[in-house]
């Protein structure tokens, strides 16, 4: 597995003052969507900033794409970058800014002009490519900076809330946009809506005072292929059969659900345990409400608080 952006021992100051930055150590693959999540103040963007080249780290190594720390000169069109609060010039249009991104990366006029009429689609801006940025809501104005991060195509693309400000209808669309690059680009998503991250990442990087705590798979770090809640209806359940069929798992009554947590070390443990406990509901007569699997993002950033 090929890694698109690695840090080792990365460690940032500002002046005399706590390190922003301590050990900060993680990596990122290829192809992945990545939630890198964070409590305020964790380092988040701090790290975007040293990605970019805007800062230079005090100690340890940074390497996008497997070509060391990044240079302007020689990462040309490799790295697309959304900041948290990326102001736009209201007197374009849409269009006409991403066709000038385009050209500063070396596009001719037509290709500038074709990848840009792409990229309003992309974020579904096509109604209003030839209005001015000035006329243009908080959410739209947010799609076309996602957009001037992705001009281009480039391999690695930093975003920095992507999401803010936008209605559900507009999230639901730009995240299902986003999710059609998978494996094409890889894109690294900072943000605090941890259910938006859930449901869009593959991969997590979770921070806090300047260092990983954890990464991984999204399956990985929730604990979907070990624990799975199982919401039940009316009726008896025996649970000696399902600990036989089941002998390496833990299994627990709370309430109305029925918790199993199993080693997750085989890939084919989800599946056994599903077909454990769907006969043994089957043979209980006892339906089945609702099935969940892991502990959720927000409670493991919440656990790890």
């Amino acid at each position: 597995m090929s890694t698109a952006l690695a840090l080792r021992q990365v460690t940032k100051r500002y002046g005399r003052g706590a390190k922003a930055l301590d050990g900060m150590t993680f990596s990122i693959p290829t192809g992945a969507i990545a939630g890198f999540v964070g409590p305020n103040g964790a380092g988040k963007t701090t790290t975007f900033s040293v990605v970019c080249g805007f800062l230079s780290p005090d100690e340890g190594e940074v390497d996008v794409l497997g070509r060391g720390p990044f240079v302007a000169g020689e990462f040309k069109g490799q790295l697309g970058v959304l900041p948290q609060d990326a102001e736009l010039p209201d007197r374009h249009t849409p269009v006409e800014l991403l066709a000038h991104l385009g050209r500063l990366q070396g596009m001719a006029r037509t290709e500038a002009r074709r990848e840009a009429d792409r990229l309003v689609e992309l974020v579904r801006l096509g109604d209003r490519r030839h209005a001015r940025i000035a006329t243009l809501s908080h959410g739209m104005r947010r799609r076309v900076a996602v957009a001037s991060a992705l001009c281009g195509s480039p391999p690695l693309v930093l975003l920095d809330e992507p999401l803010a400000g936008l209605d559900p209808a507009q999230a639901y669309s730009l995240r299902d946009n986003l999710a059609s690059l998978r494996g094409e680009q890889t894109l690294v998503v900072s943000s605090h809506n941890l259910g938006e991250i859930e449901r869009l990442c593959d991969w997590i990087v979770m921070v806090r005072d300047g260092r990983c705590l954890r990464e991984g798979p999204v399956d990985e770090v929730t604990g979907a292929a070990a624990v799975s809640r199982w919401e039940l209806g009316p009726g008896e359940l025996a649970l000696e059969p399902l600990r036989r069929a089941l002998p390496d798992a833990t299994i627990e009554r709370e309430g109305s659900v029925l918790v199993v947590r199993s080693s997750g070390r085989d890939e084919g443990a989800p599946d056994a345990v599903a077909a454990a406990v769907m006969r043994c509901l089957v043979e209980a007569g006892v339906p089945l409400r609702g099935l969940s699997r892991g502990v959720g993002l927000e409670r493991r950033f919440l656990d790890d608080e």
